[in-house]
């Protein structure tokens, strides 16, 4: 098991974290010009750890895509659709006048989108 002990430095304010186990990480954080070193970690440890939930969420998308299309529906569609349904109904209201107005302008009359 994996334990963590924390050794203040103070003459010299440096925390040192000593992983105890089959990982051995030292991080040194310090408190300079008014920003502490334990939280700004902290907040990237966090991030860090969203990104990487990010992928896996992303990989998890990529395959009901993937399911998608293997019984026959159109991702780029599918694709859309999901775009649209994320757009308040003004909003979409507007980017479908738009997208008609500037059909209409290069003669794509009766397109519908």
């Amino acid at each position: 098991m994996l334990q963590e002990t924390q050794t203040p430095c103070e003459e010299q304010g440096i925390n040192i974290t000593v992983s105890s186990g089959s990982q051995n990480n030292v991080e040194k954080t310090s408190n300079i010009g008014g920003i502490s070193g334990d939280r700004l970690l902290a907040f990237i440890k966090r991030v860090e750890r969203l990104e990487e939930e990010k992928k896996v969420i992303a990989e998890d998308i990529k395959e009901v895509y993937g399911e998608a299309k293997a019984v026959g529906f159109d991702v780029k569609i599918v694709r859309k659709i999901v775009k649209l349904r994320k757009m308040d109904k003004e909003a979409m209201s507007e980017e479908q006048e738009l997208t008609g107005l500037y059909a209409n302008a290069i003669g794509m009359q009766g397109i519908l989108f």
